[in-house]
Formats: structure tokens, sequence, C-alpha cells
């Protein structure tokens, strides 16, 4: 009996100190769990920090792009009235496909008898091209940021322009490099263009050879 009973003693021993252990284990088990949810709070916390900071960039972007689309459709669009003489305007439509921006550029004649609303190619021939495509350049230039120091090159700036206009776009060329103080180093045939220019130069090619001459202003 006495045996029995020291046999149950040692049971309820072992039993005792399992339950202790495993208490141990269980308590282990809790504070873990507490500091793993307020890892997780933290983590969430952060996370909705994060999306207010992606939203406050996407708005700050939104903003940024759309203030710079209205400061080349203005610089484009007074390029055009200026050169062609009429109410013609820049356009551009700015969609998102794909998390990818996609920019279509649009000519706009709007007068009391029609509006018209074209690709740049498809208005008034290539005139219209070469005039836009210019006065691109020169505002991606002029509101680049940083700064782009430095002259502005063209090579036939306006090979489609016909001749009506083409005292305009000298004038547009001249008055553009005076506003912005930048240097202007233009290749062109057009003997009004080159007639504009401070410094002009000719240059002629005999056989494999090239001559330069420098031209009286």
């Amino acid at each position: 009996m006495s045996y029995e009973y020291n046999q149950l003693e040692n049971e309820i021993f072992k039993l005792r100190d399992y339950i202790n252990t495993e208490q141990g284990k269980k308590d282990q088990l809790i504070s873990l769990l507490i500091e793993s949810e307020d890892e997780l709070n933290r983590i969430n916390e952060y996370y909705k920090t994060l999306e207010q900071v992606m939203v406050l960039f996407q708005l700050t972007s939104e903003f940024a792009r759309k203030q710079a689309k209205d400061q080349i459709e203005s610089l484009v669009t007074k390029c055009l009235q200026y050169i062609f003489e009429s109410n013609i305007e820049f356009l551009i439509e700015l969609e998102e496909a794909r998390n990818k921006s996609n920019a279509e550029f649009y000519v706009i004649n709007d007068t009391p008898d029609f509006f018209l609303k074209t690709k740049p190619e498809q208005s008034r021939g290539g005139g219209v091209v070469d005039i836009v495509s210019l006065a691109l350049r020169i505002s991606f230039l002029q509101t680049h940021k940083p700064p782009i120091q430095g002259p502005l090159i063209l090579d036939e700036p306006a090979k489609h322009v016909s001749e009506d206009y083409i005292y305009n776009v000298g004038d547009f060329l001249k008055q553009t490099s005076e506003m912005f103080n930048r240097q202007i180093i233009m290749v062109t045939h057009n003997a009004h263009l080159a007639a504009l220019s401070n410094t002009a130069y000719r240059v002629d090619i005999s056989g494999t050879t090239s001559k330069v001459t420098p031209v009286n202003s």
C-alpha cells in the first residue's frame, strides 16, 4: 500500500512538473503572441502611412504633370498662332494604359465656320509638324528640371513651312533666342533664316571635300 502511495505521489509530482513546463511554454507563446500583435500593429500603421505617402506622391505627380502639360500646350499654341497668324491651338491628351502614360498630340482649328481636331501631321501638310516639333523642343528645353544649359541646335527647323510664313519663323527664332538668352545653332537651306543670324557660314561640297566660307550678315 505504501509503495502504491509513493508511486502515485511520484506520478503526481511528474504531472505537476509537466504542467509547470507546459504552463511556461504557454506563457512564452502568449508573450510571443502579444509581441507579434504589437509588431503587426506597427506594420499596419507603417503600411497606412505608406499608402498616404503614395496618394500624396500620386497627387503631386498629377499636379506636376498637369502643370507641365499646360505650360507645353501654352508655349506650342503661342508658337503656332504667331507663325500661322490664326487661332490654331495645340492639345495634349494623356492616357493611362497598363500603368504607363501615353500622350497624343492634336492641333485644333476652331473658327465660326468649323471645328477641326487633327494630328499635327494631318494638318496643313508638313509645315505644322515642323513648327510643333520646333516648339516642343524649345518648351522641353526651357521647362526641364534641372535647367539644361547650352545652345539650341536645329537642323532644317522649317523645311516644310511655306514661304508665306517663313518670315514669322525667323522672327520667332530671333525672339526665342533673345527671350531665353540661348544661342541657336541652325543648319538651313533657307536664305531668309540664314540672313537673320549674327554669324553665318556657307558650306559647299566638291567631291568629298566640304568648303566653309563665312557669309556677311
